[in-house]
């Protein structure tokens, strides 16, 4: 291989770029000439050079309304399609990424810096990831938590997630909050055109899809783990009784069973597709219908296993479980704009006219304006006015839009599971 040079010089003057007030020169002005040479190969490549220590962009994100962003990947490589939604929680992205009701979705993280906590065994909300892929602005280059095993990137990648970084999320954030929820593209795969990834968002819907049944149990199982003792802080206000609870896995995250368990309830998780008759051969004090992902409306199955329910034992319906009492009870539900999704909501409730800073993550509500006589909203989203909680006190019905058991958020509406348990003690003092 023939080897030649290539040199440059660079002409200075010392006098003036290495004093705070350069002199005006009053004679010949000296330079200090600098010389440089770099082997080249036959081809004119240089030889002998390090890689470059930082990583270049090698991934896209192509949203339906045509624009293209590019990143750098980390976790999982390949094309993968989802919608796309943002998340204004600053902390928790171990249980955003566990959490079922993200399924179909990428999740946008509106905080900037992520992954510097690792993840660790125990903040899962799920057996796995469900969520399509992650979006964030700042990858951490190092781990910092007590609890860490395992840096973000490796533990995406080891779950087949798609993560992009080096990204503007605040300008695809204001692009999502004037447009709405939009279908995405992202993808590693060069050989991959921008109107091929194009095309695959605009011929991608969620609307009407069954996502429940992809997240849902198999079987139905015991559940008796307690939140740790470490991070309860409700502990005082438990009932000696024991409340026999069947939970609705429409997407169930592990602390809402952990706050029941905790609670005192004992309780069977069964599969979304779960007779209503099986059910009430348990002789359950009470039903819960969890949350999960995508359309209420894409599981008439699941509103029909409700209203056969209702009125035979007290329900706590939360996040899909809310919108299905809704449907079961004669009311719509309709996709917002772009949804909520974070742990810093404020929620009203109206009937002690308290405000909660509310975990919440859902793309759809209900329409009170729908709901029959006798329904009565109990809680509203004060971002946008919308229906967050409701009872029908007649067939001891409750339920809420958004999460008390947060997982990741703040502790407001964890009385809601203490509400629940006194709905379950009132109906059996009746019987």
């Amino acid at each position: 291989m023939s080897i030649t040079a290539m040199g440059f010089s660079l002409r200075t003057n010392p006098s003036i770029c290495f004093t705070q007030n350069p002199p005006k020169p009053t004679s010949k002005p000296r330079f200090l000439t600098i010389r440089c040479s770099i082997p080249l190969s036959s081809d004119g490549a240089a030889t002998g050079l390090a890689e470059r220590p930082w990583k270049v962009a090698d991934a896209r994100l192509v949203l339906e309304d045509g624009s293209i962003w590019r990143a750098k990947s980390f976790g999982s490589s390949g094309t993968q399609v989802g919608e796309v939604v943002f998340n204004t929680s600053l902390t928790g992205y171990q249980e955003i990424l566990t959490d079922p009701s993200y399924a179909g979705q990428f999740v946008l993280m509106t905080n900037p810096h992520i992954g510097n906590t690792g993840v660790n065994f125990d903040d899962e909300e799920s057996r796995q990831c469900f969520l399509a892929g992650l979006v964030i602005r700042s990858l951490s280059i190092s781990t910092s938590n007590w609890r860490c095993v395992e840096t973000l990137g490796d533990y995406l990648a080891k779950r087949n997630i798609m993560g992009i970084y080096d990204v503007d999320t605040r300008a695809i954030t204001r692009r999502l909050r004037q447009d709405g929820s939009l279908i995405g593209v992202l993808s590693t795969e060069q050989s991959r055109s921008d109107e091929e990834l194009l095309k695959m968002s605009r011929s991608w819907g969620i609307i009407g899809v069954d996502l429940v049944s992809g997240v849902t149990c198999d079987a139905p199982y015991e559940w008796v783990d307690q939140t740790n003792s470490e991070w309860d802080f409700n502990s005082g206000t438990r009932d000696q009784e024991t409340y026999r609870v069947v939970a609705y896995d429409f997407g169930i995250k592990h602390n809402i069973l952990r706050r029941l368990a905790s609670y005192g309830c004992k309780i069977t998780v069964v599969p979304s597709a779960w007779p209503a008759a099986e059910t009430l051969k348990m002789k359950p004090d009470g039903v819960l219908f969890s949350n999960g992902p995508g359309d209420p409306s894409a599981v008439p199955y699941a509103v029909e296993t409700v209203k056969e329910i209702l009125g035979k034992v007290p329900v706590f319906g939360i996040c899909m479980g809310h919108q299905l009492l809704g449907q079961a009870l004669g009311g719509k539900t309709f996709k917002m704009k772009f949804g909520h999704h974070g742990g810093n909501h404020p929620v009203r409730n109206l009937r002690n006219d308290r405000v909660e800073i509310s975990a919440q993550n859902h793309n759809y509500a209900v329409d009170p304006a729908s709901l029959p006589d006798g329904v009565e909203v109990t809680h509203v989203n004060l971002n946008d006015g919308s229906c967050a909680g409701l009872a029908y006190p007649a067939l001891n019905i409750m339920s809420l839009q958004y999460h008390p058991e947060a997982s990741p958020g703040p502790h407001d509406s964890d009385c809601a599971f203490r509400e629940f348990i006194e709905l379950m003690k009132s109906a059996k003092q009746a019987a």
